[in-house]
């Protein structure tokens, strides 16, 4: 259930400028479209201002240009989302788990369980595996052996850890995500494929977040490493033996090929594909749907997108570009 807080309660927890009554009640967050009297919203948008300015919302979260767009309840921050984010995380707080071992939880005596933690129906956690405190491991996971799961971090239902798996502290692995499985690696042996033993780990750092369905592959004889602060969407394929640098952020069905190295604070849009043995230097951004095909030297932003047309247009388009000089 969300909690309640008055606008000035609000803004004494979390900071910025009030401006207006400081005992409206708050419990709900909203966008500016569905707000009603109880709500809180934010502003950060120009192409939004005509809903700023018919909101319902009891409280609106602006920056110092927008304000004079808004004439009822506002709180006044440098980047509204990030409060926003704040707010909505003060307003719906983690359900509180009972710390317990379900009873139907298969858990091999070589393991160490530590404190205060949560293992829910099902779940299957081979030998030698270490639990830190505060763990919490939904439905139907399982861990394979020697894995070590850090402190506070919380496995969502039907994952799977592969074994060997080092995850951090404070991690979120999302329902149905596989951390750690065999990478892609095939010798040709005349008309058949020899597949090569894959024995390197994943090693995620702290503070990591994998979406649902998300796979990270173990490295062919070095580590798969994600560093510290990383977050990965939904769907997203990372190869065996990548590294990704701390704090970068990718969206939904990216595929990064194996031996890639990405670089600190990137920001990888949706769909967006690189190729393997690859290096992106830090603070890169890339567009959604974007081929990358090269390493990126330089920090900016890269875009490799064609306007979609019929398939007709298009070939004659791909034509012409190809005769550019």
């Amino acid at each position: 259930m969300a909690q309640t807080i008055t606008s000035g309660d609000l803004v004494k927890k979390l900071g910025g400028e009030l401006i207006g009554d400081s005992n409206i009640l708050i419990n709900s967050v909203a966008s500016l479209e569905s707000a009603h009297q109880n709500s809180i919203s934010f502003f950060n948008n120009p192409r939004y201002v005509d809903l700023l300015k018919t909101t319902k919302a009891a409280v609106v979260i602006v920056n110092r240009d927008s304000l004079s767009f808004r004439k009822g309840v506002s709180i006044v921050i440098d980047n509204p989302y990030l409060y926003f984010a704040k707010v909505s995380q003060l307003l719906n707080p983690s359900k509180s788990l009972k710390k317990e071992v379900h009873k139907s939880a298969i858990i091999h005596s070589s393991c160490k369980l530590g404190q205060d933690i949560y293992i829910g129906p099902n779940v299957v956690i081979d030998e030698n595996v270490s639990i830190d405190d505060g763990v919490v491991i939904h439905a139907g996971s399982m861990i394979e052996a020697e894995s070590v799961i850090g402190k506070a971090s919380v496995i969502h239902p039907h994952v799977v850890i592969k074994a060997n798996t080092v995850i951090g502290k404070n991690c979120t692995l999302y329902a149905g995500c596989v951390i750690g499985s065999d990478g892609f690696g095939y010798a040709k042996d005349d008309s058949k494929w020899l597949a090569i033993p894959q024995i390197g780990r994943v090693i995620l750092g702290d503070n990591v977040d994998i979406g649902s369905n998300s796979t990270i592959d173990r490295g062919a004889l070095d580590d798969t490493i994600i560093s510290s602060g990383v977050k990965v969407d939904n769907l997203v394929q990372i190869g065996h033996n990548c590294m990704i640098g701390e704090n970068t952020i990718i969206a939904g069905c990216v595929g990064i090929a194996g031996s890639a190295k990405i670089g600190k604070n990137c920001a990888i849009g949706g769909a967006a594909m690189i190729l393997g043995h690859l290096t992106i230097t830090d603070g890169v951004t890339i567009s959604p749907g974007s081929m990358i095909t090269r390493s990126i030297k330089t920090s900016g932003t890269y875009t490799a997108l064609m306007p979609f047309q019929d398939h007709e247009a298009w070939l004659k388009t791909a034509a012409k570009i190809r005769r550019l000089k």
